[in-house]
């Protein structure tokens, strides 16, 4: 059995339980995976959630490397990413993070960092296509922009700031994406937006 598929296995279960609450001969009963092997690949419970976050921002950073946007309209592209982070992520509940957050504290904020790092980019140069293209106010810093877009974005992630039994992963995400465009859009791109919205079933 793949080291990658018993990830995926595991990462599925995260789903349901906290791992943290069983121990690997659990796991490996529950999934249908041989204890040897398990710990083979994984020699420390660390690993496993390291791996398994690892393979987060693999399924993150796949979205720019299946879609060629060097010739997109910047809000087109924002669309494109967004149904995709829907769709790949919008079974994560929050209390998984924050499950991992608590107990592999160091191995999350790991994750976090290079997540975030990789995000930074990419709005960065999002923000610079759509200056260029008209879609965004020529009078934007960048880099100030793309701090705030990334400070919003932790914070959705925080259940005390935005409790998940009141705010789903879908709603958050579709009141950030559109308060993104609205604030650094021009009038031109705002109309533009508004018109893909009507068109699009947004985010499913």
């Amino acid at each position: 059995m793949e080291k990658k598929f018993i990830i995926e296995k595991v990462r599925q279960l995260s789903l349901l339980t906290e791992l943290h609450t069983l121990s690997n001969p659990e796991i490996c009963e529950r999934l249908g995976v041989d204890i040897n092997l398990f710990e083979e690949h994984f020699k420390s419970r660390e690993i496993l959630i390291e791996e398994i976050l690892k393979r987060e921002r693999s399924s993150f950073e796949q979205i720019f490397l299946e879609n060629d946007f060097s010739d997109s309209n910047a809000i087109d592209i924002l669309f494109v990413v967004s149904r995709e982070i829907f769709k790949r992520f919008s079974m994560v509940k929050p209390l998984v993070n924050q499950s991992y957050r608590e107990v592999y504290s160091n191995v999350f904020q790991e994750h976090m960092e290079d997540r975030m790092k990789y995000i930074f980019e990419k709005i960065k140069i999002n923000l610079d296509k759509g200056i260029r293209q008209g879609m965004y106010r020529s009078d934007l810093s960048i880099e100030l922009v793309a701090r705030l877009y990334i400070s919003r974005l932790i914070d959705i992630h925080k259940p005390e700031f935005f409790p998940p039994e009141q705010f789903s992963f879908q709603m958050l995400f579709e009141v950030m994406f559109e308060n993104f465009v609205r604030s650094v859009g021009t009038l031109e791109g705002i109309r533009y937006f508004e018109l893909r919205k009507a068109e699009t079933t947004f985010l499913l």
